[in-house]
């Protein structure tokens, strides 16, 4: 029997404190807890996005025999390869942006078929209201097919700032 750990890469909360994002790197998900009671985090959303935890992946469990991987997830005909890595939420907390790309040498030596295919960005809509995930199927940035061949995407920011900035534009 195999086992993995959880890595967390990147975690960021939302404008107003109601939600906390994190990313599971080698699992592969991104987790969404409410957290307007400190004391009492509450798991609200979940999305997978690639990972080493894959139905096709030869490792099968978590910490418990009743862990049933996810299938591979293809958006327009993309497999995400690689694990979600950097996280960027809306100033309105209504769209959490994913990378997957952490580091080229970790990336070559857990993803060796994400760094072969390039990189990506995809789109997760947030209930921000109840709270809640999901993959938005129709938005992907592909950075396997650029001029140069493909390449790793890591870090991005909104024009005017992110929930994450220091610094934002007011209207």
């Amino acid at each position: 029997m195999e086992y993995m750990q959880g890595f967390i890469s990147d975690i960021l909360l939302s404008l107003d404190d109601k939600y906390l994002y994190l990313n599971n790197w080698l699992q592969g998900d991104i987790r969404q807890y409410d957290i307007t009671d400190r004391a009492n985090p509450r798991l609200t959303g979940q999305v997978y996005l690639g990972g080493l935890l894959q139905s096709d992946s030869p490792i099968k469990v978590i910490d418990n025999d009743s862990y049933v991987p996810p299938e591979p997830v293809i958006i327009k005909g993309k497999r995400l390869h690689g694990g979600p890595q950097m996280l960027q939420l809306s100033l309105n907390g209504k769209r959490l942006y994913v990378s997957n790309s952490l580091f080229s040498p970790w990336d070559k030596q857990f993803y060796p078929d994400g760094v072969r295919e390039g990189g990506w960005i995809v789109k997760v809509d947030i209930d921000h209201e109840n709270g809640g995930m999901t993959l938005d199927r129709n938005f992907i940035v592909d950075f396997g097919k650029t001029k140069h061949g493909p390449i790793l995407a890591h870090e991005m920011r909104y024009p005017g700032g992110d929930c994450t900035s220091d610094i934002w534009l007011a209207k």
